[in-house]
């Protein structure tokens, strides 16, 4: 069975981020999103420009690489933000309390191959990869979720 899949060119950080915020819009608790990419890429700006976009006022938003996890109460409920490159067993997805948000919070997953076969299949995977400028990034976006057809039809359009 072929995924859906949309590819979308990303022409600077702003246009990183006014993507971000449309798709903060359409988050609910449980909706987990997983971002792929190299380093620099991109996913921590998207992350933080997202978790802005749902924050009231805006916050500092610190990249987790280090605590792992930052968890933060949003208008839109609990969000997650997470930083796997660290980890080398899915197992310690599990001591983190990681696999309990996916039902309950709005979960975005950097590095998310080091779920291995934990990564649940309602997630929308981001892969963000290099553009044709140095401020462009090329994102392309996979589900299996039916929820996120009109969704990702919004984004694309």
């Amino acid at each position: 069975m072929t995924l859906p899949r949309a590819v979308l060119t990303l022409p600077s950080p702003e246009a990183t981020c006014a993507l971000a915020a449309a798709l903060s819009e359409k988050l609910r608790p449980g909706d987990v999103l997983l971002l792929s990419g190299g380093i620099g890429a991109g996913k921590t700006h998207f992350a933080r420009c997202l978790i802005q976009a749902l924050q009231d006022p805006p916050e500092d938003v610190p990249s987790p690489t280090f605590t792992l996890i930052q968890v933060y109460d949003t208008p839109a409920g609990e969000l997650w933000h997470s930083d796997l490159y660290r980890l080398s067993d899915p197992d310690q997805c599990i001591e983190l309390g990681l696999t309990d948000a996916f039902e309950s919070a709005i979960c975005l997953v950097e590095w998310p191959d080091r779920l291995q076969d934990l990564a649940p299949e309602s997630a929308l995977s981001l892969s963000f990869g290099p553009g044709e400028t140095d401020e462009s990034r090329s994102l392309a976006l996979d589900w299996r979720d039916p929820r996120w057809d009109a969704t990702v039809a919004e984004l694309s359009a």
